[in-house]
């Protein structure tokens, strides 16, 4: 069959996801399976794949969604935890001394914070973690998603603790033929490592200063009570800011220490610098956005996953610190399991995996509960039970009679 043809033949599911969930707007729980049975078809036809390979690469996926799933369900949990401690108030209150500006907040809480944990962790983290938060402070459920997703960009070449170099690049390539014509050129494959890893830092890098501009832009613009544009480019000056205060130390790892720390140290330096200087109100605008009244959204920016904070009572006042301090202690936990040799030994040691699926070679799966952030979450959230020294009789009432999962819904 033509190359062009199959090339076509490859893009199709993708094609027919875009044109049934965006154009037609149906349901994912109906567009999927039709995509996925497109793919099967054209794998069976197209590719003559077996049906057994069909099968198999089928189960992996569902294995790997189970991993995916581990990720989010922390992550609400986590939530729930913090909304019932009354952290998820304290961190809201700590906002309104850094500025009540929703550009802001999604500036340092999407960007920033979601940039710290792409590096730090990887495996879609960030949007499942800094989304729910954004919902807590106050964002419509589809404006925090949007934004969530749009953190993958800048920081995911470096992400978890940069794999994506690491092993990418490290075991993806032919080393022993790549480190043969390198010698024979009087290199090596370290320097070229380095070269691949300072490229793209500096690409990379020279892209993310407009990142946070364009993620508030979008933001303003479809999520705004005046759809304008304008309203997102009047902060334009603290994006720019925001987005040089990352990517400069962003860079600089980079290109002198290597791929493990870029989207992490730009993160926290960005924190840093960028946190301050919104209290004093350096290069913000005079307006402060926000969204419109929660009254008038459309049903499709709620979605399921609503934090109502009126019902939480009888709790002592919290001070924002001790608020964040479970966010802090993720990311600290999530650093260390990647970066601890003996932890992250004893973390993988438990893998629920399947290998060579129904027979078929080289399609595999497997779930590592405790090393996936998902099972790093739930240490935090057991911690932060204690921490936040949360009453088992009133918790827990709670948990049973809260609304119906998020995930559980998110398909209705």
């Amino acid at each position: 069959m033509n190359e062009t043809i199959l090339a076509l033949l490859a893009f199709l599911p993708l094609l027919l996801a875009g044109i049934l969930l965006i154009g037609f707007k149906i349901p994912a729980k109906i567009a999927m399976p039709i995509v996925f049975l497109t793919a099967a078809i054209i794998g069976l036809t197209a590719w003559d794949m077996s049906f057994s390979r069909v099968a198999a690469s089928t189960i992996q996926g569902l294995i790997q969604t189970a991993g995916l799933l581990w990720i989010i369900f922390g992550a609400i949990l986590l939530l729930n935890t913090l909304k019932h401690s009354g952290g998820i108030t304290a961190i809201r209150n700590g906002f309104s001394g850094i500025s009540p500006d929703r550009r802001v907040q999604a500036l340092i809480v999407a960007w920033l914070f979601g940039c710290f944990i792409e590096g730090a962790s990887g495996f879609g983290t960030p949007a499942a973690v800094a989304a729910p938060l954004m919902v807590a402070l106050g964002f419509p459920a589809l404006a925090a998603v949007v934004v969530g997703m749009m953190i993958q960009s800048t920081p995911v070449s470096f992400g978890a603790v940069g794999t994506p170099i690491v092993v990418g690049v490290g075991s993806g390539l032919d080393r022993a033929g790549i480190s043969a014509e390198l010698d024979s050129v009087g290199s090596s494959w370290d320097v070229f490592f380095q070269m691949v890893t300072s490229e793209v830092a500096i690409t990379h890098g020279i892209v993310g200063i407009l990142m946070p501009l364009i993620l508030v832009t979008v933001m303003v613009r479809f999520f705004g009570a005046n759809r304008s544009w304008k309203e997102g480019l009047s902060i334009t000056p603290f994006a720019i800011f925001t987005g040089i205060c990352f990517v400069v130390p962003y860079m600089l790892v980079g290109v002198l220490l290597g791929p493990e720390f870029p989207s992490m140290i730009g993160a926290m330096v960005g924190l840093a610098i960028v946190v301050p200087a919104a209290k004093r109100g350096f290069l913000m605008p005079k307006d402060t956005w926000d969204f419109p009244e929660s009254s008038s959204w459309p049903d499709e920016w709620i979605g399921n996953l609503q934090i109502k904070l009126d019902d939480v009572v009888g709790r002592a006042p919290m001070s924002t610190f001790k608020g964040w301090v479970p966010y802090v202690l993720l990311a600290l936990f999530l650093v260390a399991s990647r970066t601890i040799e003996p932890l992250r030994v004893a973390l993988t040691s438990i893998n629920l995996s399947w290998t060579n699926i129904l027979g078929e070679a080289g399609v595999s799966g497997g779930v590592q509960p405790l090393y996936l952030p998902g099972g790093i979450i739930l240490a935090v959230v057991i911690v932060t039970y204690f921490l936040h020294r949360m009453n088992p009789q009133k918790s827990v009432p709670r948990y049973r009679n809260r609304p119906k999962p998020f995930l559980a819904r998110a398909s209705c």
